[in-house]
């Protein structure tokens, strides 16, 4: 028997984005330096993955990335209001049925909670579909005299502390996709399938625990009732725009191998698309303009974030506008603002008004976890609400001092009843923690919480509008 002839090395080039079929450019990735990303210790074995990821099929479409676009565009013009949540960071064996189906009733709800409380559509994003690897401080780790390499992520190693779980394993890197593939295929399921209708909004409450946030939420729930019977007995109300919703995917574009490897080109227009997902965003340590993760959203043209932390000057900010969003485009460029409860209202404000006149079409979201994030005396990381509610308040605050639009806000959550984020009307106390502790890196708030929050930022909303 003659074997197979040997796969070749991934040469780079971009497939279409429907026929995976290469077309006759291919994008010329500089050698720039490029900070988090994993070190395979096999080449031949990275080669074959990126070889097979290059010719498998997209996980979104360029045209689903431009309408994501259009929407962003009116939250940046006020009209709308961005609401981008999901896990920390995705696990491999997570991505079960009913783990996917609660953090999307999560987001439908806190969706339902915002566009009542403000009248104004919401933009849905997950952090869903393409969360699997995370930036870490640190490349080792060290326990009890053994040191191993940092965990970072299910796309590049396991979170078991072994030498054969901490190997960066490109094969991981196929698994990430067909879990993402498969998760989308649920998402579309549910959002366009009948599951997310807005007759459906007491279901979507259904096997959570009760607390305050969810008897807020049955109350407006009976409100929102009354309305759509209502609008259905007048005639006016659409059946099939109330059956479905719009729900985008998002992760942060860490591991460059991965992202260079989903690029397609879009059949219309011949541009290219990062299809691992709707929304890609670069991270505050991987933010420099000279390097690589810049460079890769500066050549896709999907919508596309950048965090911006407490050390970010107006230069930072006005060189990235030209270098990612040269044209101007509304709905391409969004800043993610990352700054601490305690210091957003000092910062903000004169950042946003030295770049006012050239950030027009930028959208602005606020991220009120990562710079409130603390070690308990447990040795827990945690987060408290009231600090997480703080930053958003500021957030808004910032805003309405400058005469901008407070665009939308990022979180870190989950369906399920953790004990992570310490705090809200349901509190968890430090001493809680331990109860059920399950990230992998980051603290997320749990489902009441995540509903409280909805209605807070509703309030702020609604404030603002008057």
């Amino acid at each position: 028997m003659t074997s197979a002839p040997p796969r070749p090395f991934y040469d780079g080039s971009v497939p279409s984005d429907v026929t995976a079929v290469p077309v006759g450019h291919v994008l010329d990735w500089p050698d720039k330096r490029a900070r988090q990303q994993p070190t395979w210790s096999d080449p031949a074995a990275l080669a074959e993955v990126l070889t097979t990821l290059s010719n498998y099929p997209p996980l979104v479409f360029a045209g689903e990335c431009d309408m994501l676009r259009d929407r962003l565009a009116l939250a940046a013009a006020g009209e709308a209001f961005v609401l981008q949540g999901g896990d920390c960071a995705e696990t491999l064996s997570g991505v079960t049925g009913p783990n996917i189906r609660d953090r999307i009733k999560t987001i439908l709800q806190m969706a339902v909670v915002l566009t009542y409380g403000a009248g104004m559509p919401i933009v849905k994003i997950g952090r869903i579909a393409g969360q699997f690897a995370k930036p870490r401080s640190a490349d080792e780790e060290t326990r009890d005299g053994v040191t191993l390499p940092a965990y970072r992520g299910d796309m590049v190693n396991g979170f078991e502390f072994t030498e054969a779980a901490r190997r960066h394993d490109p094969d991981r890197l196929l698994r990430a996709y067909h879990a993402s593939s498969a998760t989308l295929n649920l998402v579309r399921a549910f959002t366009e399938g009948g599951f997310a209708d807005l007759r459906s909004v007491h279901m979507w409450n259904k096997g959570f625990l009760s607390g305050p946030a969810q008897a807020k939420y049955e109350a407006m729930a009976s409100e929102i009732d009354r309305a759509v019977r209502f609008l259905e007995a007048s005639g006016v109300a659409d059946a099939e725009q109330m059956r479905r919703v719009e729900l985008y995917s998002s992760h942060e574009a860490l591991v460059l191998d991965y992202e260079r490897a989903m690029v397609r080109r879009d059949s219309r227009t011949g541009r290219p698309y990062t299809t691992s997902g709707h929304f890609v965003w670069v991270g505050e340590r991987t933010r420099d303009l000279d390097e690589a993760h810049i460079d890769f959203v500066s050549r896709v043209h999907n919508p596309i974030g950048v965090k911006v932390g407490p050390t970010a000057t107006r230069d930072d900010l006005l060189r990235l506008i030209d270098t990612l969003d040269p044209h101007r485009t509304p709905g391409r460029l969004t800043f993610i603002t990352r700054m601490g409860s305690g210091r957003i209202e000092d910062l903000l404000p004169p950042l946003l008004e030295s770049v006012r006149s050239e950030a027009e079409g930028v959208t602005w979201v606020c991220d009120p976890m990562h710079g409130n994030t603390y070690t308990s005396p447990g040795g827990y990381k945690t987060r408290h609400f009231e600090d997480v509610v703080g930053e958003v308040r500021g957030f808004f605050g910032a805003h309405r001092q400058v005469g901008t639009w407070p665009g939308g806000i990022h979180v870190e959550l989950t369906g399920n009843d953790v004990t992570e984020c310490v705090g809200g009307s349901h509190p968890v106390d430090v001493e809680d923690l331990g109860l059920r502790y399950e990230t992998l890196c980051d603290p997320r708030m749990n489902h009441q919480q995540s509903l409280e929050l909805a209605f807070q930022v509703a309030e702020m909303l609604e404030q603002g509008a008057r």
